[in-house]
């Protein structure tokens, strides 16, 4: 068998010639002639093409052609009807309808549209496969220790179905750790579903978790699956999970326990078969003791806790993701690759990037932009405003270096550390010769001598 192809029909004539036209020309074929048949078994299994007839016993064809191209976008389906008219014609194609076929239909045309929707649809996925490849490869740029060790992580639980927690700073690349584990995991063939719980109003986020049926509320037109329902045989991702209510939270613990949800207004438990990674910016533990986050949903999730390192702390890695991301970006624009001159580069590994690499990749294209034609970038091509902010930056680096006291928050350890740094820089000043260091700062020799000694200074 070639391809699965489903009919959806009234007319059982119509739905058994149609199957046995396909069954004839190496197709699997099956026919509905209720649509909540069609769209009850659509949970289980996606067709490549579907035919639609616009007149059904129990729905509206249009509404089942929206319904399709929103949750099933990559299906074709092909409109047939024998009350066409070019009105509902035009109309079915605005909607994303492959093509419309007029009954009595003709067996030459039935094969000829199929062939060409599955070659279409086949298009699509190549070039998205392609564009992914091109453009969003999901990797991990870099030779640092931290990255090695990163790396090594996933590869250990990725095979598991573990549960993970991944914690870091915001743009350090917590949902490229989260996509990586996917890929590199049995359920690679099945889908990744991404939720943002901090995107997602409170009164909409159940809805989207869970999925709704329909008339559930006001505006629940047609029945909706969750990302739980979407994700089922692969991985959600939980995004910023430290924004989530507590609410949610509490339902959130019970799917996990029983691995089954319920749609709102639905009253039958689905049973969904989900791998979840979680992760987020913000300590869980304070937020716990906060009353923020449930402890019982804390130890669920944080099976096999994994740290992303923010940039700082791999600063080695930089020139590897700017190359990078220069090629990319010629890529989208169809320009030769950029280079980064290295009094630019050289700024850029002295910067502390509180954004992450999110940041730097940000910031490399805005360059990439204001150089326009030139090959190499150069600070002359920096604006103002990125030239300002990355100096500012550099300025209390710089300062908390030769002031190091001034990060800490207790007065008996900061003035220790104030006495030690201070009388340091004296001393070196006069080549540690004692006498007059302590005539200079105004304190007699014996009371110098005693602090050198407390304080532990050797030349």
């Amino acid at each position: 068998m070639k391809n699965e192809v489903w009919v959806l029909d009234d007319e059982k004539p119509i739905c058994d010639i149609l199957v046995s036209i396909l069954q004839d020309e190496g197709y699997s074929a099956r026919s509905f002639i209720l649509a909540k048949d069609f769209l009850k078994a659509l949970k289980e299994q996606r067709p490549k093409a579907v035919f639609l007839d616009l007149w059904l016993k129990d729905a509206d064809g249009m509404e089942v052609l929206t319904l399709l191209k929103r949750e099933y976008p990559e299906i074709p389906v092909i409109i047939i009807s024998g009350h066409g008219t070019v009105e509902s014609a035009v109309k079915a194609i605005k909607l994303g309808a492959f093509d419309f076929i007029e009954k009595p239909l003709s067996y030459e045309r039935v094969l000829l549209t199929l062939e060409q929707a599955l070659k279409f649809a086949n298009l699509e996925e190549e070039n998205r496969r392609l564009r992914s490849a091109l453009l969003g490869e999901v990797k991990l740029t870099g030779k640092s220790k931290a990255v090695e060790e990163l790396k090594k992580l996933i590869s250990r639980v990725a095979k598991l179905d573990t549960t993970v927690l991944i914690h870091g700073e915001s743009g350090v690349g917590k949902e490229v750790v989260a996509r990586l584990i996917h890929l590199n995991s049995n359920r690679r063939d099945k889908p990744f579903i991404e939720v943002n719980s901090a995107a997602i109003p409170e009164t909409l986020l159940e809805a989207e978790l869970f999925g709704y049926e329909k008339g559930a509320f006001t505006d629940a037109r047609s029945a909706k699956k969750g990302k739980f329902e979407l994700a089922h045989g692969g991985t959600i991702f939980l995004d910023e999970i430290g924004d989530m209510s507590l609410p949610a939270q509490a339902k959130l613990l019970r799917v996990l326990q029983e691995k089954k949800i319920e749609r709102l207004g639905g009253s039958q438990p689905i049973t969904v078969d989900v791998r979840v990674i979680a992760a987020t910016n913000k300590n869980l533990e304070e937020l716990i003791a906060q009353g923020k986050f449930r402890e019982d949903l804390y130890y669920r999730l944080n099976v096999f806790p994994i740290k992303v390192p923010p940039l700082r702390e791999r600063k080695e890695d930089i020139p590897l993701l700017v190359e990078e991301f220069l090629a990319e970006f010629a890529l989208k624009v169809h320009h030769k690759v950029k280079r980064l001159a290295q009094e630019v580069l050289d700024l850029f590994l002295n910067y502390s990037w509180p954004g992450n690499v999110r940041e730097l990749k940000n910031t490399v294209e805005r360059l990439v932009i204001y150089a326009g034609d030139r090959e190499e970038i150069t600070l002359s091509d920096l604006p103002p405003d990125l030239i300002s902010q990355l100096e500012g930056r550099l300025k209390l680096q710089k300062k908390d270096k030769l002031e190091p006291w001034f990060n800490l928050k207790d007065f008996r350890l900061a003035r220790r550390q104030f006495e030690r740094e201070f009388l340091r820089r004296r001393l070196e000043e006069n080549d540690w010769n004692v006498s007059q260091t302590a005539r200079e700062i105004g304190i007699e020799r014996a009371y110098l001598q005693k602090k050198i000694k407390e304080l532990g200074l050797k030349p």
